[in-house]
């Protein structure tokens, strides 16, 4: 059976909604704390499966409590987790996140076992992948498994797509094998040396990496939307407006929903207003996964 296969991190999120974000030695009161589970990974997965795809989740987790939460989640969400992996030794990711009254944040993470994710890990979960899955990555994991993934599973008939994120140099000869690359405004100039403060230097930047080999290339923007550059369309994609109470995770939220939408065989143009539409969603609730819609949440048109 055709299914959404997503590797990558998990995390628990440890988060401060302030008046402000604090500065270089500053202390700033008056914050709520909440922790939710989060991980760039896990949450595009629980986006895969909310949004009602079969999804396959490829992470590692830590033989802690944490890790032991994080599974009971997944299963929860109706997420397989035959390849969720415990590491004995590592203990699992924690982020830590603070959030301002405008809905900013800013994230530091301590990867945890999600930095030993590997290859061999791959292996053992070979017999899942299929040559029409859709597969999805980011960049919370070793890049050494990302590009074994690529490389291992290009030759087949599966569309994968790259989340950039956190940016890191890539090279050529993974580009040229990805189906869909995704970074955002500044992840795109990271990748390209190109800044794209407006639309001349978006299409720079997304025409490199086209020239690189990416089919399609998808830079988000935020509340600005996206921007599509590829064989079938090229141009601005407009988000839904809504007033923005916590952005964490919206970018995942975005990813996972343009991998359902890509799975459904939606047009590439269709799945980034779908992804842009649960995104939007996301930001109008606090929290990485407790924020992410369920499909009756979207008004799709």
């Amino acid at each position: 059976m055709r299914k959404i296969i997503i590797i990558g991190s998990s995390n628990t999120d440890m988060v401060i909604k302030a008046p402000k974000l604090p500065l270089p030695g500053e202390t700033v009161m008056g914050g709520k704390f909440l922790m939710n589970p989060g991980g760039k990974g896990a949450n595009q997965a629980v986006t895969s499966a909310r949004l009602g795809c079969p999804t396959v989740f490829i992470c590692k987790v830590g033989n802690d409590v944490f890790g032991k939460m994080a599974l009971q989640q997944f299963e929860k969400e109706g997420i397989q987790t035959d390849y969720v992996f415990t590491d004995a030794e590592q203990p699992s990711g924690v982020a830590l996140i603070n959030v301002d009254m405008q809905g900013e944040n800013c994230i530091t993470v301590a990867p945890g076992a999600n930095a030993f994710l590997s290859p061999a890990n791959i292996d053992k979960a070979s017999a899942i992948f299929e040559k029409e899955d859709l597969i999805l990555m980011q960049l919370e994991t070793p890049l050494e498994t990302v590009e074994y993934v690529v490389n291992k599973f290009h030759q087949t008939e599966a569309t994968i797509i790259l989340n950039p994120a956190p940016a890191t140099p890539l090279k050529e000869d993974i580009l040229k094998y990805l189906t869909v690359i995704t970074p955002n405004e500044t992840e795109a100039e990271i990748l390209t040396g190109i800044s794209v403060v407006n639309e001349d230097g978006l299409r720079k930047a997304a025409n490199i990496l086209r020239e690189k080999g990416v089919k399609h290339v998808v830079i988000t923007r935020g509340s600005k939307g996206a921007y599509i550059l590829s064989d079938e369309f090229e141009g601005m994609v407009d988000s839904v407006k809504v007033e923005a109470v916590d952005t964490t995770a919206a970018g995942d939220c975005f990813n996972g929903a343009l991998a359902v939408g890509l799975f459904e065989k939606m047009s590439l143009k269709e799945a980034v207003q779908f992804a842009c539409k649960a995104a939007a969603a996301s930001v109008k609730k606090m929290g990485a996964q407790s924020s992410i819609p369920y499909r009756k949440e979207l008004v799709v048109s």
